[in-house]
């Protein structure tokens, strides 16, 4: 692993330095992070790795391949509610996306033959968000161009599709009153929460997501363990830190999109939690860039997995987006694993293989491995000190956390590799 360059040390601390800095992000083909929280081929014992088994996860394009099958899959399942961008990326059927639209901006979208579907206001962003519907037979992509050319100075996009998981969700509301003492909190925007596993017996959790009943689901079960979980076997990086998860999907073939992704963003701005972890990857959207900014500007720390499609591959979002908190995964010996995203939005890293999670069934932990399990330890570390939104709290928290670092290595682990104590062996539950 090559040192970091003086030149690409000063880049990286300067990112630290302009988080309230938000530009506009370049383009990238569509791509989807793998869902599972299992290595993949290890049958129903997955703490039982054999060396052969875990050498083919090395093999980055077979990853990507098997990335481009879940692609397809959702599309094929959900054909009658999604649809594919220019790029291939799901995004919902015939609907666009309009952030804060003038009045002309609305006149423009009736001219083009849209109606609006759904407005959502914002509040903890002081922003409104609109759902355009598209014509029956028209083409999505044909009218959103139309629409952008009409209104040039205005915000549209397709609603795009994110995943972390499989589809799932959990109640929307809840107990907004904090529990006495519990001073420390951490956002969550994922999947379902198993709130029903020992490791969060005595977990402080507050849900956003779905009006009927939680849907507990693999992924957001294991990420939330990481930060929050602990039992005789288990401990997360905050077990005592007040848990706001919020749930994207819901069991709908529409989970994981734009919206639903910034409406639980607004909530967390209107809950003040300051620091929010997203182990989800997409696409970039206009949308969510807008709401990520108006995050960051009121001094939310967002956290975010660069993803799991191997060195070469494009960057993924929202990790992507200048200010947020890009985190790759290392295995016991601080090696980068080879499926993680590089470039300049890796900000730290993290453990990421070689370890277990909170898992739903029998066995109640199992091993974990990618970006999405190294990002919730950053997100806990850095809500362990900083739990108020500020910009220049946010600052002095990165530098606090950046001191502890070691490893730096410009596009592989950003600032350093953190949190290598909570790294829970699977020799331990043998």
């Amino acid at each position: 692993m090559k040192p970091i360059s003086p030149k690409r040390a000063h880049r990286l601390a300067s990112t630290v330095l302009a988080l309230t800095l938000i530009a506009s992000a370049g383009s990238a083909d569509a791509q989807l992070r793998l869902p599972s929280i299992n290595l993949p081929g290890l049958g129903n014992d997955p703490l039982r790795a054999t060396t052969s088994q875990v050498q083919a996860l090395r093999d980055v394009p077979v990853l990507r391949d098997a990335r481009q099958q879940l692609l397809g899959k959702l599309l094929r399942e959900h054909r009658d509610v999604l649809e594919a961008d220019p790029r291939g990326a799901p995004a919902v059927r015939r609907e666009i996306l309009a952030w804060s639209p003038s009045p002309a901006g609305l006149a423009a979208a009736s001219a083009a033959g849209l109606r609006v579907l759904r407005e959502t206001r914002l509040d903890g962003l002081d922003e409104v968000m609109v759902v355009l519907g598209v014509p029956e037979h028209a083409d999505t992509g044909a009218v959103l161009e139309q629409l952008r050319a009409r209104d040039p100075d205005g915000s549209y996009d397709f609603n795009h599709i994110y995943t972390g998981s499989a589809s799932s969700a959990a109640p929307e509301g809840g107990d907004s009153t904090p529990r006495k003492g519990a001073a420390i909190r951490v956002g969550l925007v994922d999947s379902g929460v198993d709130g029903q596993h020992d490791v969060f017996r005595t977990a402080d959790i507050r849900r956003w997501g779905c009006p009927d009943a939680p849907h507990p689901d693999p992924h957001g079960t294991a990420v939330a363990a990481l930060m929050v979980g602990q039992s005789r076997e288990f401990h997360g990086v905050a077990p005592r830190a007040s848990l706001f998860a919020a749930d994207i999907y819901c069991d709908s073939g529409t989970g994981g999109s734009a919206d639903r992704i910034a409406g639980a963003l607004a909530w967390m701005a209107r809950e003040q939690v300051a620091v929010i972890n997203m182990s989800i990857v997409g696409p970039p959207n206009q949308t969510l860039e807008r709401v990520v900014g108006a995050m960051l500007r009121r001094g939310h720390l967002l956290v975010a997995a660069v993803g799991n499609d191997g060195p070469a591959a494009p960057p993924l979002y929202p990790a992507s987006y200048p200010g947020v908190v890009g985190v790759s995964a290392v295995d016991r010996r601080g090696r980068v694993i080879p499926e993680a995203g590089r470039g300049p939005q890796v900000m730290f890293a993290a453990p990421g293989n070689n370890m277990v999670s909170a898992a739903i069934g029998e066995p109640a932990y199992r091993q974990v491995r990618g970006t999405s399990f190294a990002a919730p330890i950053v997100a806990a570390l850095l809500a362990s000190t900083f739990v108020h939104p500020d910009k220049a709290g946010a600052t002095l928290a990165l530098a606090a956390l950046a001191k502890q670092a070691s490893n730096a290595s410009a596009n592989e682990t950003g600032l350093g590799i953190v949190g290598r104590d909570f790294r829970v062996d699977p020799e331990t539950l043998r």
